[in-house]
């Protein structure tokens, strides 16, 4: 009974490499997904410490500076998300989705590392506190920008599609 003899073939062959690059660039898709998670929950951390933590009679989440932290993390959040959503569209339609797939990776995984830290900075010394969600955020988001390929490679991704595709 020599089960592992039976031989079965996804392809004609010679096909490999561009199989496992394929299973890559939709395996950064789902990288992207978890970064975007990681980033909106140190958002979601953020804003409620800020509207809780109480500076100079009120929350601090009524000063500018938090605002501005808590506003930036908003964007970045978003602007992953809508990238992330495309390079699934493009994915699910049976499109080419290399370069987008590597873009989201990358703005995604750096939008979750910015958000952790931001995230840390508005909760201040108690961001570093194991209690607090937040320090473990910011090391679950740094993973994200070394694993599916780094945020270097992805740019490299990113600039040779990119250059293909000027020269067509």
């Amino acid at each position: 009974k020599q089960w592992y003899q039976r031989r079965v073939a996804i392809t004609a062959g010679g096909d490999g490499f561009k199989i496992a690059m394929r299973t890559l660039d939709a395996g950064r898709i789902g990288v992207a997904g978890q970064a975007l998670g990681i980033a909106q929950a140190s958002l979601e951390c953020a804003v409620a410490y800020s509207q809780q933590r109480q500076a100079f009679g009120k929350p601090i989440a009524s000063l500018s500076t938090i605002q501005n932290k808590l506003a930036d993390m908003e964007c970045k959040i978003w602007s992953a998300r809508l990238i992330n959503w495309h390079a699934a569209k493009l994915k699910d339609d049976g499109h080419n989705f290399t370069k987008e797939a590597a873009m989201a990776k990358l703005v995604a995984s750096e939008a979750a590392t910015y958000c952790a830290h931001q995230a840390i900075q508005v909760l201040g010394g108690m961001g570093y506190v194991s209690d607090m969600p937040a320090e473990r955020h910011y090391r679950d988001a740094r993973i994200t920008e070394i694993y599916e390929g780094t945020s270097e490679i992805q740019r490299l991704v990113i600039a040779g599609n990119l250059l293909k595709e000027m020269v067509q």
